[in-house]
């Protein structure tokens, strides 16, 4: 594995670059994305950020969100990808990317425990979100931090660390974090807009979804679901299920939370929690998925009742004094 200023010499020497982020993207991958698309800029040179799908609502009050594409226009040089385990988690970019890499600079930069090591450079360091990887790159690479970069790495942070409440929130994440607020990102902006902001359809689907959990395993699991015919009669996309699966590791019986949403008929989409008695990354490997020791996702396929008891048993054997 390379370390970050390997990783920041190959960005400097760079003509153009592709950076992909990944499917059904979340803060931490759209925040690195950009942050380090503006990096390139100040160090002129030409660079787009991609996604396969539609930025969630709730990141557009940034407004460089608006400049991600669905597709590479550039003939980069480089493709870079952000915040993810694998080229799999690039979703239908996926095969873009592995066409490109047989004649690209490939990058790799994150934090995930699971990380396959696919570029030909790689960075992976744990952390709490892998924007605290990207402030130490875009130093490393001798750009200064402006509000712009400070922002939307402030967004990562804030996103994958739960407002730095997760266990694995430590002084490398606060002192990240200091970083970006030197460089003027607005703390109290961007967690009203990610995390507290409803609308009230939203509102009334997570009070819906949570008033319908089911406890497993002497309720030391809950699961959550939400099924399309949910999302549409609130006429709400998939992202609003955002935050439905952290409330359940609120009640104190709890070690595991997962919420299931319907992606189609026998088909859902497993976001799993943990209080840290069980390796939720190896619960979700069970099922072709993984990322972190504390929060995990997979696929999960089959009726629902059957898919209910595939998972609790693959929790069953993850849990500590189980």
């Amino acid at each position: 594995m390379n370390t970050i200023q390997e990783i920041a010499n190959v960005l400097l020497q760079l003509k153009s670059a592709v950076i992909f982020t990944h499917m059904r993207p979340d803060g931490d991958t759209l925040g690195c994305g950009m942050a380090l698309s503006r990096a390139l800029c100040f160090l002129g040179i030409p660079n787009e950020v991609v996604n396969e799908g539609e930025i969630p609502e709730r990141f557009l009050f940034l407004p460089c969100m608006k400049e991600v594409r669905r597709a590479p226009t550039l003939d980069a040089e480089a493709y870079i990808a952000v915040d993810s385990s694998d080229e799999a988690r690039l979703g239908e970019l996926e095969k873009c990317f592995r066409t490109g890499a047989r004649r690209k600079v490939t990058v790799n930069v994150d934090h995930h425990v699971s990380n396959t090591r696919f570029a030909k450079y790689n960075f992976v360091r744990e952390r709490s979100s892998n924007c605290e990887n990207m402030v130490e790159l875009i130093a490393a690479m001798g750009v200064p931090l402006d509000k712009d970069m400070a922002d939307c790495l402030m967004m990562g942070m804030i996103t994958d660390s739960g407002a730095f409440s997760h266990s694995d929130v430590n002084g490398d994440t606060f002192r990240a974090a200091a970083r970006a607020c030197d460089a003027g990102a607005e703390v109290n902006k961007i967690t009203y807009e990610v995390f507290q902001k409803k609308s009230k359809a939203r509102a009334m689907l997570h009070a819906e979804t949570i008033s319908h959990l089911r406890f497993l395993l002497e309720d030391r699991l809950a699961v959550a679901l939400v099924t399309q015919d949910a999302l549409a009669r609130h006429a709400l996309k998939q992202d609003a299920t955002e935050g439905i699966v952290d409330f359940a590791l609120t009640i104190d019986t709890v070690e595991v939370s997962v919420c299931l949403m319907e992606v189609k008929r026998g088909q859902y989409k497993a976001s799993l929690r943990s209080k840290g008695r069980a390796n939720v990354n190896r619960v979700a490997a069970t099922f072709g998925g993984g990322g972190h020791v504390l929060a995990s996702g997979c696929m999960l396929f089959g009726a629902f009742e059957e898919v209910l008891d595939r998972l609790s048993y693959a929790v069953y054997q993850h849990l500590e004094d189980a």
